[in-house]
């Protein structure tokens, strides 16, 4: 029989899963953030933005798609996050809104402000994005400031609060941490190695190629200082350890490195996911010819943000820890919905191989052949 707590293991399992992918489809961003320095040429930059353009729907739908599980699954964990550290996630979501804006209009009829203008949205949406996300994701392991009163849900009188940040910093208050800032950064860099490896993939025009395997030396360098810098404070740090028996959250030293340990499978994943990035951006540095390095660096990628987002939340670990009240913190047995709920959700999820098969299907016909200036001439739908 399937037990309530295999259920919200499960369902960490899954937000993990949909965390990685939104990551890894962050090349979107990764590529539009140089598509100035990139491009020399209109033309040059039409072929970017008509590459990214292909795709940026798949991250769209992932972000939204990530936000809606972590809705159904873990409630608790919506209501504090998303109700406290509202600034946070409204620059995330404006910072994607302008993304949906500046493909739709750059090349609209009438554009009296010129494509220039919603290129650099799409400029800010490539640094801003993935910078909060690693920020709010960092949180994860740093702690944030809220308190949790559960008993307040028994109140009849007005609006009953349950959990409330315990400034007015709106979350912002989590790019005051330089950790969360490390983690964004290391986001944003990860995210221009993918979109440089997925331009030398998709488009066939030697110049751009040239241009950008150039670029993925300096990008890779930036990526690995602030990974492996943020990697080392992870092991090495105090962690929030939660007692199975009591619930009671206390300070274990070395907590996340004991929880690779533990679950020694995630150490083997996390290693195998690191070297397929390594493998990915190293073939396309020192191989004139390769051009897949996309895949393997981007399974890389998944494999390695899924450990890191797992060793977050299993083991008896707390997900989301409050500095304000240790005992406010968040953890995968107090957070979660439903047992009738996670039931539902699991029956709905056995659907998700269905619609990757119908993504990779839709990917392969779009990317059938790299795109090419004569191609993008003779294109009826172009941004």
């Amino acid at each position: 029989m399937i037990t309530y707590s295999f259920l919200q293991q499960y369902w960490w399992f899954i937000i993990s899963l949909l965390g990685a992918l939104l990551v890894f489809l962050l090349f979107v961003q990764g590529a539009n953030s140089m598509v100035f320095s990139l491009g020399r040429t209109e033309d040059e930059r039409a072929l970017i933005m008509n590459s990214t353009g292909r795709k940026w729907e798949f991250t769209f739908t992932t972000l939204v798609t990530f936000g809606g599980a972590f809705f159904a699954s873990f409630p608790l964990f919506y209501s504090t996050s998303f109700g406290g550290a509202y600034w946070v996630w409204m620059l995330i979501l404006l910072s994607f809104v302008l993304q949906a804006v500046a493909y739709e209009y750059q090349s609209k009829p009438g554009n009296v402000l010129g494509r220039n203008w919603f290129r650099r949205f799409l400029v800010f949406n490539g640094i801003v994005g993935p910078l909060l996300i690693g920020a709010a994701v960092s949180t994860f392991f740093e702690g944030s400031n809220f308190t949790v009163e559960k008993g307040n849900i028994l109140e009849t009188l007005g609006q009953p609060v349950i959990s409330q940040w315990t400034n007015a910093s709106g979350g912002l208050d989590a790019v005051l941490n330089p950790w969360n800032l490390v983690l964004g950064f290391a986001i944003v860099f990860l995210a221009r190695v993918l979109g440089l490896l997925y331009l030398v993939n998709n488009i066939s025009d030697t110049d751009l190629r040239s241009r950008a395997r150039r670029r993925l030396l300096t990008e890779s360098v930036l990526f690995l200082v602030f990974f492996l810098a943020y990697v080392g404070r992870l092991l090495t740090k105090d962690g929030f350890a939660v007692d199975p028996a009591t619930g009671i959250i206390s300070m274990e030293p070395f907590k996340y490195f004991h929880n690779l340990i533990t679950l020694w499978p995630l150490l083997i994943v996390l290693l195998v996911g690191v070297v397929l990035v390594l493998c990915g951006i190293g073939r396309t540095l020192f191989c004139k010819n390769y051009v897949r390095g996309i895949w393997p660096a981007g399974l890389g990628t998944v494999l390695t943000v899924l450990v890191v987002l797992l060793i977050a939340g299993w083991n008896n670990t707390s997900y989301y820890p409050s500095v304000a009240d240790l005992q406010s913190s968040l953890t995968i047995s107090n957070s979660s919905s439903s047992l009738f709920t996670l039931q539902a959700m699991t029956i709905v999820s056995l659907l998700v191989p269905f619609v990757l098969a119908y993504i990779i299907y839709c990917w392969r016909a779009i990317d059938k052949d790299s795109l090419t200036k004569d191609e993008l001439a003779n294109s009826e739908h172009k941004y």
